[in-house]
């Protein structure tokens, strides 16, 4: 069983970077969870993370949770600030073979997935890298204070990339089962409601609790596999009430009962469909 420990950075009383009305505590709590979310519908993983609500924890600390936990791989997220741009990773200056090996497999898999500058693989002394006695990382995800940056991590889409970016490293590093040399895991789906990612599940429960909260006031919700890539047009939404169902692409039948049309989205989830898609007419 490989364990994972990731340590969002700053929280409670120390917000960390602040910028444009944006606070890093926040953001990377968001991205900490999300990476959790996506490590667990692996095989053979445990996640243990320093914090998973708004919270102080010390540094030497956090490093004292993740050692006396036993982790494989202590992973710090964090959000820079300073005036420069994008995304750069750290490692302890007087590293371990395994840090050496497993920095360009997480700082490649995250840039795979954002269209950002590349500020590099850097090593700096820094105190959870420096107090952990696994193979650590500390990323750097764009800057706060940087307006361009700043609106990118205002968009929960983006966020759940940079998420993606690194459990798809992580799992890279281990091998993890079912991950598909890397990929999320097939059972993890998006919820965009009108163009606006609102989370991403691995647990059918939670993506039509989401969907059912959106019927009624949503024009159009897509339900879309994590990984999947797919062009299916759609019919612009109507302001009827009634919504039409497609899976992957195909219409399955138009409902004016949202039971029915949550029932419709269960049946796809359960047949393993890449992309549901409904709108209303």
């Amino acid at each position: 069983m490989v364990r994972i420990f990731l340590d969002p950075g700053h929280g409670g009383n120390d917000p960390g970077a602040v910028g444009n009305g944006l606070q890093e505590k926040d953001l990377v709590l968001d991205i900490g969870l999300r990476v959790r979310d996506l490590l667990e519908e692996y095989a053979g993983v445990e996640v243990e993370m320093s914090r998973t609500t708004d919270v102080f924890v010390d540094l030497s600390q956090r490093a004292i949770l993740a050692n006396n936990w036993g982790a494989d791989y202590f992973v710090s997220i964090h959000v820079n600030a300073g005036g420069g741009t994008g995304f750069e990773s750290f490692i302890h200056s007087a590293p371990s073979q395994d840090e050496v090996n497993f920095q360009p497999l997480i700082h490649n898999a995250i840039m795979s997935q954002i269209s950002v500058s590349d500020r590099g693989q850097k090593s700096q002394n820094f105190a959870v890298l420096r107090e952990t006695s696994m193979p650590a990382i500390l990323t750097e995800n764009l800057f706060i204070d940087n307006a361009s940056d700043a609106a990118l991590l205002s968009d929960s889409s983006f966020l759940q990339s940079v998420a993606v970016g690194h459990a798809n490293g992580i799992a890279d590093i281990f091998d993890l089962e079912d991950g598909g040399g890397g990929e999320p895991p097939s059972s993890t789906y998006r919820v965009i409601v009108d163009g606006t990612q609102e989370g991403a599940y691995g647990d059918t429960d939670n993506i039509t609790n989401s969907v059912s909260s959106a019927l009624g006031t949503a024009g159009e919700i897509t339900v879309q596999r994590v990984g999947s890539s797919n062009n299916y047009q759609y019919p612009s939404p109507g302001s009827g009430d009634v919504y039409q169902v497609y899976v992957n692409g195909s219409a399955e039948g138009a409902y004016g009962e949202h039971q029915n049309v949550l029932n419709a989205l269960t049946t796809a989830l359960n047949a393993n469909a890449d992309e549901i898609h409904i709108v209303r007419v």
